[in-house]
């Protein structure tokens, strides 16, 4: 059994590093809808919805290849499948409230629609937080990773010496 202080930085680490591509992830959410709106006619949970699939994209492929690389890469299919339907979860839950700000309130200036998909999108983080870590990226058991990380340290190329130069 690993100590707490040790599973605790783990965490600490994953945090970090989902919040980092989730930030950005945010940025390409907001940054779509908002191009979106701007230069379509479309309705503001349509335009909502095509920016979070852009943004569903971008963050499957920093959470497989930087936050959870080291994690369980067998069953690709089930993994993209468990997060899709996930990330479906998520999008219903931000588009969500979304739509009851513009339709059931009428906040739907630009500024309103802005702050409600914001929220949304923080509601739904944390429940892609949750299922992304425990159903979609499992962990993989202790010797497993043991064994991982030691294949893929034997994968690595061997590294040269420098040439030596001559001192005159």
């Amino acid at each position: 059994m690993e100590p707490r202080s040790a599973r605790l930085q783990r965490l600490v680490r994953e945090l970090l590093k989902f919040g980092a591509v989730g930030g950005a992830g945010v940025l390409v959410n907001l940054g779509v809808f908002n191009l979106v709106r701007n230069l379509s006619d479309l309705p503001v949970v349509r335009a909502s919805i095509i920016a979070t699939i852009v943004a569903i994209v971008f963050n499957y492929v920093g959470f497989r290849y930087w936050t959870y690389r080291d994690r369980d890469r067998g069953g690709r299919t089930r993994e993209l499948v468990l997060f899709l339907l996930f990330s479906a979860a998520g999008l219903v839950i931000e588009n969500g409230l979304l739509y009851l700000a513009t339709y059931g309130f009428g906040w739907d200036t630009p500024l309103q629609s802005n702050v409600f998909k914001f929220v949304g999108i923080g509601v739904a983080t944390l429940f892609r937080f949750w299922s992304y870590r425990t159903w979609v990226f499992r962990a993989l058991p202790a010797g497993e990773a043991v064994a991982g990380a030691a294949e893929s340290i034997l994968k690595q190329e061997p590294r040269r010496p420098a040439p030596r130069q001559r001192v005159p």
